[in-house]
């Protein structure tokens, strides 16, 4: 029987379809995006299918009628569609990004880890504790701007909270391009609070610190309790590692949900745009210094310090924005310098490789 794969290539504007009527791979996320990098031949040839799950030993892929653990590939992470070589699965090609989460990897190293990728909206989780933190959420909301995806600030624990009030002026305070939302992760807030970002077709991401409710939160989505919780700590409401790795969900009204592991370390590298989108009102003040160079300590003709004279400019938030660009510059040169010296050497190698062949003629 020959398979119809035409149905793998929706038309634009085909994201309102049923959830009952869609097909497998929709119901991951496959979209019009993705489809127009392919063709019905191809995908008869190599079927997509999409990184569900990142282990040490492999990449869990799943598609129509396929669920594999296929070799670890260069430059592949959760959320990341393949065009699946069955013969060769090493060989499967990724299909160019809508989107990706990225950040200097934790330690001394000078490496990139890839976090998610193809997302649509990210949901920066924060818990109305002692866990808030605005600085934190200052760099989740860079990063998602960076990657060109809609930022989502869910403050979670309510029930736990005498007044949220504080905790969503806060959270509101920094960027009114940003939906702040408050609610209980345990009862039935979640699936209706966020049902505007959790459509059909659609690409979620949970990101935020250990033991604020990311978990909580998909399994209240998907109807389940599937993936393990724990309780946070009294003393100082932090929480233990329930999710040990990258995983995609699907929800019954088909919309594909990320859980990360909470980050302790956030170091971000290669985004300069998405912090001068959180800090745009200092972005835009900064134009107007005297000096195109201006790094708004001393310099006369500052506009910046000259807001900050006038009080029109918060003290703390400056001195967010200056830390927080200064350790970017500082990681993307480190990174750009790692990638010159990796070209360097490959360069060597091909030379070597090709001078070896030469003498053998």
């Amino acid at each position: 029987m020959t398979r119809d794969y035409s149905r793998f290539l929706p038309p634009a504007g085909s994201a309102g379809v049923l959830a009952s009527a869609r097909s497998p791979l929709q119901s991951l996320g496959w979209q019009h995006f993705f489809a127009q990098q392919t063709s019905i031949e191809a995908i008869a040839e190599t079927p997509p299918v999409r990184i569900v799950e990142v282990h040490r030993n492999g990449l869990h892929v799943r598609g129509d009628r396929i669920d594999a653990l296929i070799p670890p590939g260069p430059g592949a992470t959760v959320g990341d569609w393949l065009l699946y070589n069955a013969d060769r699965p090493a060989d499967s090609r990724v299909l160019q990004r809508k989107s990706l989460f990225k950040r200097r990897a934790p330690g001394t190293g000078r490496d990139v880890q890839l976090i998610a990728a193809n997302v649509d909206t990210a949901f920066i989780v924060s818990s109305c504790n002692q866990d808030f933190n605005v600085a934190r959420l200052e760099r989740y909301i860079a990063l998602a701007f960076e990657a060109e995806v809609t930022p989502v600030v869910v403050l979670t624990k309510t029930d736990l909270c005498e007044d949220v009030s504080g905790y969503v002026a806060a959270a509101a305070g920094i960027s009114d391009r940003v939906a702040v939302i408050a609610l209980d992760a345990t009862g039935a807030e979640p699936a209706d609070k966020l049902a505007d970002w959790c459509k059909p077709g659609q690409t979620v991401v949970f990101l935020g610190s250990s033991g604020v409710g990311k978990s909580t939160l998909i399994n209240a989505l998907c109807g389940a309790d599937d993936i393990a919780t724990a309780a946070i700590r009294e003393d100082d409401a932090k929480g233990r590692h329930t999710t040990t790795r990258r995983q995609l969900h699907v929800t019954p009204q088909g919309c594909a949900v990320l859980d990360t592991p909470g980050m302790r370390e956030l170091q971000l590298a290669d985004a300069g745009q998405g912090i001068a989108d959180v800090f745009a009102d200092l972005a835009d003040l900064a134009t107007q210094c005297r000096f195109g160079d201006c790094e708004h300590e001393t310099e006369p003709g500052c506009a910046i310090l000259e807001a900050l004279d006038k009080g029109t400019v918060d003290p703390s938030r400056l001195a967010r924005w200056r830390k927080l660009a200064a350790e970017e510059r500082h990681n993307s040169a480190t990174l750009a310098e790692r990638r010159a010296k990796d070209k360097a050497f490959g360069k060597m190698v091909r030379a070597v490789m090709d001078h070896k062949r030469q003498s053998r003629r």
